[in-house]
């Protein structure tokens, strides 16, 4: 019996019909999610300059600028996917690019450091917003094995911004006092707002929306929380994505304490970004023909193993960076043809409340992941076995979870949950 183009869709195989080219399809929502990276990563270099301005106490103080955006970006994700599957997303990714945009001029001229922290702590809040509906516009046009290799693509172009946003941050200071830091995120949300409101139609049919109250909301989320495949992909996505905040948050530590490379940090964090978009760009290219399941299993397990050698030869050859940093870079690697899997896996079963899916798994690889990857960076003690101890002990934990998501079959290339 001969395929039909319906059940090549329905099985994520066929060639989706976008609303756009798909290089500028791709590059609209890795810009939508770049607008995170971009607020956390461009005002780094100004963060001591904010902290004599304000005359602030301590030096850690000056922290706050990051942790107070991180903190209005993870909870109300849960909110802005019900709204979005209520009201499409075109007008609610535009409102909250409006709010993005306010906040970030709004910080230039914050007169006081508390003032700063509540327009930061209101741009996480906006942006949360934006990297949901980025999310579900993706679903909406697609699913299965053509959202992960689209996915794929848009996590390629993302991994950019964390690269460049620090010398972006740097060159702005050259020309303008710090508050232009901030700036820039006010110039770049004004451009996102007019490329989406010219270029980018509503993906959810009027008809596929339900109605906004708190009954329809619970139940959608309660269909997120009881459908197997989503509920176990989400919690395997939270445990595993802690050891990129582990990353995030100790790698200053390691690179200048471990291996002395302070003054060279940069380009060393850069080349280990570089190799997690490599491992996007692999699994856009692998993905479709493969599968989901067969490519993110097998490479969990390398990620186990890799992380396993690197802690092995650390603890006993000594930390040299010229044997941890190669196998480092693999393991994260492995990030790129994980995430972009177990982000497509999750969301597949939901169909008609991908704003809900997006949202809960938004939260379980920010705030969840966040949890876990303080937990393995803060036991940083001077040496990089812990961090490493740290990898294995999540990539084991996330194991478990897919293995008994998937009911011990493991490596399967169906793709439908």
């Amino acid at each position: 019996m001969a395929t039909t183009t319906e059940t090549l869709e329905a099985a994520g195989l066929a060639r989706p019909t976008l609303p756009l080219p798909q290089w500028e399809f791709v590059a609209m929502m890795a810009a939508m999610m770049a607008l995170n990276a971009l607020a956390i990563d461009t005002m780094l270099p100004a963060l001591h300059d904010i902290a004599t301005s304000y005359s602030l106490q301590s030096e850690n103080d000056q922290q706050l600028v990051i942790f107070a955006y991180v903190a209005g970006f993870g909870a109300p994700q849960l909110v802005f996917g019900p709204v979005s599957d209520s009201y499409g997303r075109k007008k609610v990714v535009l409102g909250c690019i409006v709010a993005y945009t306010l906040a970030g001029f709004a910080c230039m001229a914050a007169t006081s450091f508390s003032m700063l922290l509540a327009l930061r702590f209101l741009q996480g809040i906006a942006a949360s917003g934006i990297r949901v509906i980025a999310v579900s516009v993706v679903r909406d046009l697609m699913g299965g094995r053509a959202m992960a290799r689209i996915m794929s693509l848009v996590m390629t172009v993302f991994m950019v911004v964390p690269i460049l946003a620090p010398a972006l941050g740097e060159g702005v200071m050259v020309f303008a006092p710090w508050p232009w830091t901030f700036g820039v995120l006010g110039v770049a949300g004004i451009l996102m707002f007019f490329w989406v409101l010219v270029r980018l139609p509503e993906t959810l049919a009027t008809d596929d929306r339900p109605a906004l109250n708190f009954r329809s909301s619970f139940r959608a989320y309660w269909q997120v929380v009881t459908t197997r495949v989503t509920f176990g992909y989400m919690c395997a996505s939270g445990v595993i994505f802690g050891a990129l905040f582990s990353y995030v948050a100790s790698s200053e530590q390691v690179f200048r304490d471990v291996f002395d490379k302070e003054d060279t940090f940069v380009w060393w964090f850069a080349g280990i970004a570089g190799a997690l978009s490599i491992g996007n760009f692999m699994n856009s290219r692998v993905v479709e023909r493969l599968g989901m399941r067969r490519v993110s299993h097998s490479v969990l397990l390398g990620f186990l193993v890799l992380a396993s050698v690197n802690t092995l030869l650390m603890a006993t050859m000594g930390e040299k960076l010229i044997i941890f940093y190669p196998l480092f870079a693999l393991t994260f690697a492995c990030f790129g043809l994980i995430g972009a899997n177990f982000s497509a896996l999750a969301m597949e079963p939901l169909g008609k409340i991908a704003g809900t899916g997006s949202a809960a798994y938004g939260f379980m690889t920010t705030t969840v992941a966040s949890f876990f990857g303080w937990m393995v960076a803060s036991r940083f003690n001077g040496s990089i076995v812990p961090i490493l101890e740290g990898y294995i002990g999540l990539g084991l934990a996330c194991l478990i979870i897919v293995f008994f998501t998937e009911r011990g079959r493991l490596f399967g290339s169906r793709d439908d949950p």
